[in-house]
């Protein structure tokens, strides 16, 4: 989750007060910016590292015949050519199928199909594009017309989930078989059926922005958002999953119309109180992406019973996969909502969990926790000093020096808001000097002045503006001293002739008042 801010604009005040006004706005008054965008960068990360957007469907669901009757996946070694010609063949087999009628018709079209699905569903060669270049999906399609039996419907859909789990133009090749998915996704539809065509929609919507507009055109919201009731878990699970590609963004319109479905808010409740960590992973996701894009979603969740599910995971999973959305959706409601850090966060010291993903070792976890926390540190007074009273102190201070850069800078935010109360006009924040002097001592200036050497803008203004404070309100005149010392007076000259106006006046500014011609002459 990178920090998306936009660059502040040059300003007719001070550029000193205006970029320090940004130690505390730029996580605050941004937050739902942030959030917005994150879920963008949130859908690209997962769908390429921890839970693919894509799934292919390789074992068959739970409850269906086949899991009965599957004596294994079938062995694939033959060459490429040999594969590719079975499944053109495959194809073959299911036009001849649909033109046959008499006896026995119903069990050619199963097999036609179980055959392709088998092909579809092996790893070694990816066969997708021989299908659909053979003329698979308008067959498919009929195969999934009315009045099917549901062992015909649930294998067409489990060869047009494979299909939309390939590349991207194969995915799109789904489009005439969409309104027949999402019908299936009814109440007539039996559970197996339905759940199947769950799949494969999860697919579509996970290959991009187009085709969710189109799937939420033609209405797949609302029936989804049925199968997350489901008492039986994988059924729910795929719902859920599908359902957050939906509503993923970057447009907010799913996330709002999802958010007004009558029970939706209660079936993600009862989904995070069940044990199935699946099930809440699921769940979370859906979570992110309501409160990264859902004003509405937003107000809602944070009076619900959902912060705390979501903080008593944080505190009993050692899950990787289910803390990632846990820990983003409780940060997405930290940053727009005060209510969420008064009433529910700081009650109780809930902190405790975002310390813990704070001090992993997984470096998704302190990226999160360390933004989740810098939203806490803006603040109020009480904020602050429950943060710089714990565990992260420490913590954040090892990671603004050592870090990788994203998280070096969300740790920097938390630490530069824990040093200031914003006064709430032009004037220059107040400093808590007490929390400033334990900071700068325990190490975090030179990671700081790392900071102003970056090439990153925003981020070399947070640099300075950290400076700013420690030249300023460091007790008996040392900050500068200090900043001296840590090679801070070089890291500021190379904004001298910078092409950023506000950047070059910041530095140029800070050196000329703390290292003028006086600077010394009073030691």
């Amino acid at each position: 989750m990178a920090d998306d801010s936009a660059s502040p604009s040059p300003s007719s005040a001070s550029p000193l007060q205006h970029h320090r006004e940004a130690l505390k706005s730029s996580v605050r008054n941004t937050a739902a910016s942030r959030r917005r965008e994150q879920a963008i960068a949130i859908g690209k990360e997962r769908r390429e590292a921890l839970i693919r957007a894509k799934r292919v469907c390789r074992a068959p669901i739970s409850g269906s015949d086949e899991a009965e009757m599957e004596e294994g996946d079938m062995v694939v070694d033959e060459e490429k050519a040999c594969l590719e010609a079975k499944t053109a063949h495959a194809v073959e087999e299911l036009k001849s199928a649909l033109s046959i009628q008499g006896k026995g018709v119903q069990k050619k079209k199963i097999e036609a199909l179980r055959d392709l699905r088998r092909l579809l569903s092996q790893p070694e060669v990816p066969l997708v594009d021989t299908a659909i270049k053979a003329g698979a999906v308008p067959l498919l399609v009929q195969y999934l017309s009315f009045g099917s039996s549901d062992e015909q419907l649930l294998e067409a859909a489990w060869c047009l989930t494979n299909i939309a789990a390939g590349e991207p133009e194969e995915t799109k090749s789904l489009l005439p078989a969409l309104p027949l998915l999402i019908a299936h996704l009814g109440e007539k539809s039996s559970t197996l059926v339905a759940e199947q065509c769950a799949w494969a929609i999860g697919n579509v919507a996970g290959e991009g922005a187009e085709l969710r507009s189109t799937l939420l055109a033609q209405g797949a919201l609302r029936p989804l958002t049925r199968l997350m009731f489901s008492n039986k878990g994988s059924t729910a699970r795929t719902a859920a999953w599908a359902m957050s590609n939906l509503i993923k963004g970057p447009d907010p319109k799913a996330a709002n119309e999802l958010i007004t479905i009558d029970g939706v808010l209660n079936a993600i409740i009862a989904s995070l109180e069940k044990e199935d960590e699946e099930l809440a992973t699921e769940v979370a996701w859906v979570v992110v992406y309501l409160s990264a894009l859902s004003d509405r979603g937003i107000s809602l969740i944070v009076r619900s019973s959902v912060p705390q599910l979501l903080i008593g995971r944080l505190f009993s999973s050692e899950n990787l996969q289910l803390l990632i959305p846990v820990l983003r959706g409780l940060g997405n409601l930290i940053a727009a909502d005060d209510y969420m850090v008064d009433s529910v966060l700081t009650v109780g010291n809930n902190i405790i969990g975002l310390i813990k993903c704070l001090k992993s070792d997984n470096r998704v976890l302190r990226k999160e926790s360390s933004w989740a926390l810098s939203n806490i540190a803006a603040g109020s007074f009480e904020h602050k000093k429950l943060i710089f009273a714990s565990e992260a102190t420490p913590v954040l201070i090892r990671l603004v020096t050592s870090a990788q850069f994203d998280i070096r800078r969300e740790a920097a935010y938390t630490l530069g808001n824990l040093c200031v109360v914003p006064t709430g006009n032009c004037e220059l924040p107040k400093i808590i000097v007490e929390h400033l002097v334990a900071i700068v001592d325990g190490g975090a200036l030179p990671g700081f002045i790392h900071l102003v050497r970056s090439a990153d803008v925003d981020t070399a203004g947070l640099g300075l503006q950290f400076l700013e404070l420690v030249m300023r309100g460091y007790p008996n005149k040392q900050g500068p001293k200090l900043v001296e010392m840590e090679d801070g007076i070089e890291a500021m000259e190379r904004f001298q002739f910078h092409e950023n106006e506000q950047m070059r006046n910041m530095a140029n500014g800070l050196v000329d008042e703390y290292f003028g011609e006086d600077y010394g002459l009073d030691e």
